[in-house]
């Protein structure tokens, strides 16, 4: 059985050492696992709430997407798009915005930074704040709830979005759900594991340090920046702490156990830190030189780049345009060929026999109800939604055999095959009478 599990990148800045180690390696790495669903996409719209320069928010989608394909990511086997390429997630963060308690938006961290900076100051406390901040927490329930993500990799800090994706996701099924849960509850999944790196001044390797080592520069700029990492006024001779040294665990990061036992043993022995990064240099340009390479070949092939998130964005709407139809359908954005028809002077039945689709789990199935809204059958798993539609769009263009099964219910068949079970029933007669209603409703919507 495998398990959907979801990862979002903002679009903000151009990816750098730390990034790597401490997000994108472990996500490449999780992603090759059997029983792995992997989504990966780009949080452009999230973007949109951090960054207003548009060159820098293109720049930035251009050079994320081609690291992590050049870092490994494989397309193929896992669902990597742009938030943007997937108009279903703006519409469902505006069905989830309709139940999402205004007082649980209140308490989301960065919304309560921003108030408490603004009070700190003098401001108003909501001076500053656009809609785009304070409904962040929503947007981010629809990314996750969209493709029922159940376990989501995120920092310590964004454990409560996730939590609050929890908490509105079990809203809309309580108020909409009439006895389905429409969507799985994530769970935050924090990596103790993932290296957090230092900087160039031993501080957390981060942009707004301007302490970062580039990812994916020439091997004279990577060279470069490792030159300019600080290090304890020790002479060549002199023995070095390794576990005090920040250089030790930037090195540690990218070595082999057995380098790193070496370098240790040579630190304490008085290794020149000159020399010390200089072995560090050459680490780093092994894992990283063919990656490099694989890099800067995409960044000078953007349409490449075009194609492969395109061809993502359409895997992902295959899941995500069949379940938005349902959720509309559930809060009631429902076709309007049931009604009465505006200017008939004939009334027409309000109500006719129906399927309705749905997801389970990682398959897709759908019932067949009566005019009444009755449950008359219900269909078979199919591991894709396409194939669920094709099959109930047979059963009502083709004749379908319903035929008694064991006990008190029946089948639908189709080929011989059978693709539904028909509700069971207390006795022999109130099946058969089942089996006459299943087949009226089908000739029904064959004639519609």
């Amino acid at each position: 059985m495998t398990t959907r599990i979801l990862t979002g990148i903002t679009t903000t800045g151009t990816p750098h050492l730390g990034n790597y180690a401490g997000a994108i390696r472990p996500a490449i790495r999780a992603s090759l696992a059997a029983d792995a669903d992997s989504f990966y996409f780009l949080a452009d719209y999230h973007a949109l709430i951090k960054c207003d320069d548009p060159a820098r928010i293109q720049r930035s989608r251009l050079e994320i997407a081609a690291t992590w394909l050049a870092s490994g990511l494989d397309p193929e086997r896992v669902t990597f798009y742009r938030q943007s390429d997937i108009p279903e997630i703006p519409e469902l963060t505006w069905l989830l915005t309709c139940v999402a308690g205004k007082g649980l938006l209140n308490r989301a961290h960065a919304y309560k930074a921003a108030v408490d900076r603004n009070l700190e100051q003098g401001e108003d406390p909501d001076a500053g704040v656009t809609m785009g901040l304070y409904s962040y927490p929503v947007l981010m329930a629809a990314d996750i709830l969209m493709f029922n993500a159940r376990r989501v990799p995120v920092g310590r800090d964004q454990i409560q979005h996730v939590e609050m994706a929890r908490d509105i996701g079990q809203r809309f099924n309580h108020l909409f759900g009439n006895g389905r849960d429409y969507f799985a509850l994530p769970e935050a999944v924090i990596e103790e594991s993932v290296s957090t790196l230092p900087g160039l001044d031993g501080r957390k390797m981060s942009k707004s340090y301007d302490n970062t080592i580039p990812l994916f520069g020439s091997a004279k700029q990577l060279k470069d920046a490792i030159a300019r990492i600080v290090t304890d006024s020790r002479l060549p001779g002199e023995p070095k702490d390794p576990d005090s040294a920040h250089l030790f665990t930037l090195y540690q990061a990218f070595a082999t156990p057995e380098q790193s036992a070496a370098f240790r043993a040579a630190l304490q022995d008085g290794l020149a830190w000159g020399e010390a990064k200089g072995q560090l240099f050459e680490v780093l340009d092994a894992e990283l030189g063919e990656a490099r390479e694989r890099y800067a070949a995409l960044i000078a092939r953007p349409d490449d780049l075009e194609d492969i998130l395109l061809a993502g964005a359409a895997k992902a709407r295959r899941d995500a345009t069949p379940f938005l139809g349902e959720l509309r359908e559930a809060v009631g954005l429902r076709s309007l060929k049931t009604q009465v028809a505006v200017g008939s002077t004939k009334k027409k039945t309000s109500k006719t026999a129906r399927f309705v689709s749905f997801r389970e789990g990682d398959s897709f199935r759908f019932r067949l109800l009566d005019t009444d809204g009755t449950e008359l059958a219900l269909s078979i798993p199919f591991a894709e939604a396409k194939t669920a539609g094709i099959t109930s769009k047979q059963l009502v263009a083709t004749p379908a055999s319903v035929v008694a099964g064991d006990g008190n219910g029946f089948q639908l068949l189709l080929d011989d095959q059978v693709v539904a079970e028909g509700v069971a029933s207390d006795s022999p007669a109130a099946r058969d009478a089942l089996v006459e209603r299943t087949r009226a409703a089908l000739a029904q919507l064959a004639e519609a």
